[in-house]
């Protein structure tokens, strides 16, 4: 991390310690950096007094880029227009993986200086001050799975993205041999994520063939979103500098998927307390998370492919229960300490957008304290086979439709933030519809 003051200063340098370049990047609905790279001394100069301006569609259009119908506030009716990029120069740092560069968040606002609703950051921003308002403020962690290729992403997209070379042909799940095949990647990430104010701990391989996960320091909520878009954003960036691809989709075949596991606990604003340890603070936030839970889906499973990860026995939670350390229930409680007593949301993939996720958490433990609810037993044993558990939804379709008619999204997130998020879900059921499958061709391209 580097002060503005700082960075002035590298700017003015022609030696190693020069900056030239700053990127400017805000969060879009799918949890990517989009933005635009400064010479530095103009973003000294200007974007830190005026900051910057991009076009709204950035928050109404698909994965692809494309402008899509059905926004209030984004349309082609409405002339697609600009909003600020307002740089939080609280997140100034250095980009290591590129030469003489920093990378700072921007808040998006519209030109009256109010906040842009539907903007990620401004939704976690906003639980966040719910819970501020109580005294509370939410840490969290987020441990994300990625699969690894020896081929390039330009060499994936020509390939259509089949018969990829994995990193590592058998299961490495903790293997200090099969992760030592790709040590010098897990380490230059680590390295670059350091040295860009980041905190990473560990890395380790997981069960899918190539699959690996680099964990960081728990933090507060905003920083722990902050960096892991900045940590999945610049893994990619390393990779492709590398000659090779990763991929943080949810379900990218049909061995294990890539989670998000998010671990998740409260301290008290005055004198950072652990609150969780304290009376039946924590029951009511678990039992609130898992009241929400189904509603929330759509944030935790935002895209078609998410809901692939969710199959009996895939260390992908099925049932809605949760459990002391156990790995088959959607929420599991862990810490071997009172000060590290928290919970694990298992349900979100690789591919969840981390602000709309947290905020999701968030709203669900507000919900339960402000509600007093009442925390069922603990399920122990496999929850996989519990016939009467309330299940994760099993499509977008079955997610979209409870979240738009859910009284605890309008109640905590607003009227605007839902039909928003499930104007996004329709884009994508409605391309996704439209779409001819792999698995359509095999079956009846010459058969039928």
């Amino acid at each position: 991390m580097i002060t503005l003051e700082e960075l002035s200063e590298a700017v003015s340098h022609t030696d190693e310690n020069a900056i030239d370049t700053v990127v400017v990047g805000i969060v879009d609905m799918q949890g990517r950096l989009q933005g635009k790279r400064f010479h530095a001394q103009h973003f000294v100069d200007v974007v830190t007094r005026e900051g910057t301006e991009g076009c709204n569609y950035l928050l109404a259009v698909d994965v692809d880029m494309n402008t899509v119908d059905g926004y209030a506030m984004s349309s082609w009716a409405g002339g697609y227009g600009d909003f600020a990029m307002v740089p939080d120069l609280s997140t100034l740092r250095l980009a290591p993986w590129h030469p003489a560069t920093a990378l700072v968040l921007a808040d998006l606002a519209w030109f009256d200086g109010t906040p842009v609703p539907a903007s990620p950051r401004q939704i976690l921003r906003r639980q966040l001050d719910r819970l501020a308002a109580r005294g509370l403020r939410a840490y969290a962690g987020t441990e994300l799975e990625f699969i690894l290729y020896r081929d390039s992403y330009e060499e994936a997209w020509r390939r259509g993205y089949r018969d990829l070379t994995p990193a590592n042909q058998y299961n490495v799940d903790y293997s200090l041999l099969g992760t030592a095949r790709v040590e010098p990647l897990l380490r230059r990430i680590r390295l670059a994520m350091a040295g860009a104010g980041l905190h990473p701990e560990s890395a380790k391989g997981e069960c899918n063939y190539g699959q690996h996960e680099i964990a960081f320091r728990y933090a507060e909520a905003l920083t722990c979103a902050d960096q892991h878009a900045i940590y999945k954003n610049g893994a990619k960036e390393i990779a492709a500098q590398e000659g090779l691809a990763l991929t943080f989709m949810a379900k990218p075949n049909e061995r294990e998927g890539n989670s998000c596991h998010i671990h998740f606990s409260l301290r008290s604003t005055d004198g950072d307390r652990p609150v969780f340890p304290e009376g039946d603070l924590m029951r009511q936030v678990l039992a609130g998370i898992l009241k929400t839970m189904r509603d929330f889906t759509l944030w935790y499973a935002p895209n078609v492919n998410s809901y692939k990860r969710y199959q009996p026995g895939s260390f992908a939670p099925t049932a809605l229960r949760w459990g002391t350390d156990n790995r088959t229930c959607a929420l599991r409680v862990v810490g071997h300490s009172p000060a590290g007593l928290r919970l694990e949301n298992r349900v979100p993939g690789g591919d969840v957008n981390p602000y709309l996720a947290l905020a999701a958490m968030t709203a669900g433990a507000l919900y339960g304290i402000e509600h007093e609810l009442e925390l069922e037993e603990e399920y122990a044993g496999n929850a996989y086979t519990d016939a009467d558990a309330p299940r994760v939804p099993a499509t977008l379709r079955d997610a979209a439709a409870l979240w738009e008619s859910s009284t605890p999204a309008r109640e905590a997130f607003g009227d605007e933030v839902v039909d928003h998020y499930a104007n996004n879900a329709r884009v994508e059921l409605t391309a996704f519809d439209a779409a001819v499958t792999d698995w359509e061709l095999r079956r009846g391209f010459e058969r039928l």
